[in-house]
């Protein structure tokens, strides 16, 4: 099942539990505008490569839409409709005054030089400055881009309408960038963990976990569970899997992997299948990486209690089923890897103010608000009968609704 119709079928459900107007939920549907713009630029060979560049502005109730950026090579726009509108929900179940939207350029980062991504963003940043701002819609890095790529983003677009340090997020911190931010997803996913265990009279020291995915999100949230006590016995990424039922080394693994060696041939663990690491047995299994890896086919076999998912859409409807029927505990996407787009927000309160912050309040305000969101979805779940997921997305829903109507949609 594709990531929008996925998307779309928990929205209709969330609005069925809502008991929402038929009309209403067409038009939350439905985009505010979508984007598609050609992008040609000159390689460093001096021939012409061209490129398309989407962004989807899915709803602005609740205040700016707010949504990443990224360059990828399947880069559709479907796949950003069905983000953008996952953005909405997010922002909303966070309690943040945002709306959604997702943006990206259908590329391979890695094909390209800094100066072709530089000019490529510019270029970008050029035929959608006039529908992005800081109280319209605020760009963030996401998959194939950086801090590096907003300080352009945030230039190319200065030069259009002066400086504006708050129209994206996530930026480098000598340009106005948030301290804490770059940690911040990843920090959040061990936040709404320890929520969730401690609903179930656990907590992070002493349970094990498994990690599907080494970049920004899974290794600073292997970082800190290590920190707090956790113990990490497999991790994986796209070079392979590894595994050591003692608890891995984490600092030895960060270590390893800033000098440029591959995961997986990291000493202090065993080698492991990659196609295991997801059935491999565990209190807490963090897919970190892609959408979609959890699926029909492999949800019967996973062997962990609680699933917290720090990737977008990593378990498809199907698999969701199969695992509420083994009595596995699913946090959603749309609250377990809202930390990035909550420090994203306290960045751009930083940059309308003037005035920044130190790390400490960055992480005690992320903790605060990962803490009460926990709480509004049982309560969601409590009132409706439903399970996180959809305590969650009704959660999110019913406030986007609530905002519309507040609004006067109608006339």
């Amino acid at each position: 099942m594709s990531a929008l119709a996925a998307t779309s079928r928990n929205f209709r459900q969330a609005a069925r539990i809502l008991g929402l107007d038929s009309k209403l939920e067409k038009s939350l549907l439905i985009p505010f505008r979508e984007i598609k713009v050609e992008c040609t630029i000159p390689r460093d060979d001096g021939s012409l490569a061209s490129y398309v560049g989407f962004r989807v502005q899915h709803d602005n109730a609740r205040g700016p839409m707010k949504g990443g950026i990224r360059y990828h090579h399947e880069v559709d726009l479907d796949e950003v409709n069905a983000l953008a509108q996952l953005m909405t929900w997010k922002t909303a179940v966070a309690n943040i005054p945002y709306g959604g939207a997702k943006g990206g350029i259908g590329c391979s980062p890695g094909d390209l030089s800094s100066s072709e991504l530089e000019r490529l963003t510019r270029v970008f940043t050029q035929k959608i400055h006039d529908v992005i701002g800081i109280n319209t819609d605020v760009p963030a890095p996401d998959m194939g881009t950086n801090a590096q790529t907003m300080a352009w983003i945030l230039d190319e677009y200065s030069k259009f309408h002066g400086h504006s340090p708050a129209v994206v997020t996530g930026k480098p911190i000598d340009l106005g960038g948030s301290l804490g931010r770059e940690a911040a997803t990843g920090r959040g996913v061990v936040y709404a963990t320890k929520a969730l265990l401690d609903e179930h009279d656990k907590s992070i020291s002493g349970s094990t976990f498994v990690i599907q995915g080494f970049g920004n999100v899974g290794s600073w949230a292997a970082q800190i569970l290590h920190q707090e006590g956790g113990k990490v016995i497999a991790i994986g990424d796209v070079t392979g899997a590894i595994k050591n039922p003692n608890g891995i080394d984490i600092p030895a693994l960060i270590k390893h992997k800033s000098e440029g060696h591959a995961l997986k041939d990291f000493k202090g663990a065993d080698p492991l299948d990659k196609d295991e690491l997801l059935l491999h047995e565990c209190d807490v299994l963090i897919p970190s990486a892609l959408g979609g890896v959890l699926h029909r086919g492999n949800a019967a076999d996973v062997k962990a209690k609680y699933i917290v998912e720090a990737a977008n859409n990593p378990t498809d409807p199907e698999a969701d089923e199969i695992l509420s029927k083994k009595g596995v505990k699913i946090l959603p996407d749309i609250y377990a890897n809202s930390g990035g787009v909550v420090v994203s927000y306290f960045e751009w309160v930083q940059n309308i103010q003037g005035f920044m912050w130190n790390e400490e309040k960055v992480n005690h305000e992320l903790k605060e608000y990962m803490k009460s969101a926990f709480k509004n979805i049982k309560t969601m779940c409590q009132t409706h009968d439903c399970n996180l997921r959809m305590g969650a997305i009704t959660l999110g829903v019913n406030r986007v609704a609530r905002a519309t109507l507040l609004r006067g949609w109608e006339a």
